[in-house]
């Protein structure tokens, strides 16, 4: 029988340790990943900031890192995430593998969005003589911004199957709790109930991102 009485504390410290790791991931992985994926789509041949060398370079790194499956990459950074986190256990510590990974998947998915907008629409700007930041941040994004919003949604569930996996080497959350609680102690309601908590949060995420994505193609 399961003492729910005993861990429940436990599984509400484990929920807030995903949010944390998930919440910062998204917030850094999202910026840097935005950043990268602009760049590789100005820096093509043709873009508005065409650079060939930087763009091979960028694209093989992304190839590079990103089929790599995430629990290998956690222990392939760990002597750098030793260097810059000081640690490599805890929730805190997995946030550098997390937000490096995340970084380059999501740098791909901008990337694909924004090839995927109107040449004409970048031409009728630059022959109306704006910048070419400008276009990037005025004309861009905005044109790209409702397929984004739907990248940025499905990658979020990505982050949370990658904080399930951190909890393999000490990162806590509700990956390490359903591990530790549940399948170690072969007690499968608390499997249950943290898979059911993640259907929830992934569900809640799909829900706002569709809405909003909704509200921003109608405009």
């Amino acid at each position: 029988m399961t003492d729910w009485a005993a861990l429940a504390p436990v599984l509400w410290l484990s929920f807030q340790q995903t949010v944390y790791m998930v919440f910062w991931t998204m917030l850094i992985a999202g910026l840097l990943g935005l950043a990268l994926g602009v760049a590789l789509y100005t820096t093509r041949k043709g873009g508005l900031l065409a650079n060939t060398p930087v763009f091979h370079l960028l694209n093989v790194l992304v190839n590079i890192v990103r089929p790599i499956p995430f629990i290998i990459f956690i222990t392939a950074v760990g002597p750098l995430t030793l260097l810059v986190m000081g640690t490599t256990i805890g929730t805190q510590s997995v946030l550098f593998p997390m937000a490096a990974m995340a970084t380059f998947v999501i740098g791909r998915v901008v990337e694909q969005n924004l090839v995927s907008v109107d040449p004409g629409v970048i031409e009728a700007a630059r022959a109306m003589g704006a910048s070419r930041f400008r276009i990037i941040w005025s004309v861009l994004i905005p044109e790209a911004l409702g397929p984004l919003i739907l990248g940025y949604t499905f990658l979020f569930v990505g982050v949370i199957d990658m904080s399930a996996m951190a909890g393999y080497v000490g990162g806590g959350g509700l990956g390490n709790f359903a591990i530790t609680y549940g399948y170690q102690q072969f007690d499968w309601p608390v499997t249950l109930v943290t898979v059911v908590i993640i259907i929830v949060i992934v569900q809640a995420a799909q829900l706002i991102g569709n809405a909003l994505a909704r509200k921003v193609l109608r405009r």
